[in-house]
């Protein structure tokens, strides 16, 4: 069990396209929030740009299996026939020096997350798409899938949509600066509130 004694743990979790990889790096931008990311270890395909160890740590599914054999995982899921896990040492480190952690997560991993810890130690967060023609629509402009996975992608959205209720808050993403607004007031209330109680 990781140290809870500090630190917050902020999810923010959202089907594939709704902006929450944006939304996280704009987030990450503030200064006054002082938020550190989660870098989680994954089995897909590093996307151009994208640099180990700054997006990801990229490794195979081999690799990535011995690692969840020995527990190294707080929390794993596969997504979209790829692999996704968050070290349970960096969070703890991260927490026992009163961080602000975000973790980027999908909603599977938000429920092991939420399991372990008590609900004063977490923030979860749902960022959700305006419509689904939208997200396809976003999907697409990417240019970034082929057909079969965006497919995939729209499927799989429903499902996730169908989960937003188990989420502290629910921003819908449909203009970036208001939803980017209405993350950051939801962070700094927290964190005021979190202060308050010390």
């Amino acid at each position: 069990m990781p140290d809870v004694s500090q630190g917050l743990l902020i999810i923010v979790s959202a089907p594939s396209g709704a902006g929450k990889t944006s939304l996280v790096r704009a987030l990450l931008q503030d200064s006054a929030l002082g938020l550190t990311l989660s870098v989680s270890t994954t089995t897909r395909a590093p996307r151009p740009g994208e640099v180990n160890g700054r997006e990801y740590f990229f490794c195979s599914e081999a690799e990535f299996k011995q690692e969840v054999a020995k527990g190294t995982f707080l929390e794993w899921a596969e997504v979209h026939g790829n692999f996704y896990g968050t070290s349970s040492e960096a969070i703890s480190r991260g927490l026992a020096k009163g961080e602000k952690v975000i973790l980027e997560i999908d909603w599977q991993g938000a429920r092991q997350v939420r399991s372990k810890f008590p609900p004063q130690q977490i923030l979860s967060i749902f960022i959700e798409p305006p419509s689904l023609s939208e997200l396809e629509r976003r999907l697409r402009s990417r240019g970034q899938d082929s057909e079969a996975v965006i497919s995939a992608r729209l499927l799989a959205a429903e499902e996730e949509l169908s989960h937003s209720s188990e989420f502290d808050h629910v921003i819908m993403n449909q203009e970036f600066s208001v939803a980017l607004r209405d993350l950051s007031d939801v962070i700094r209330q927290r964190i005021s509130r979190s202060i308050q109680s010390v």
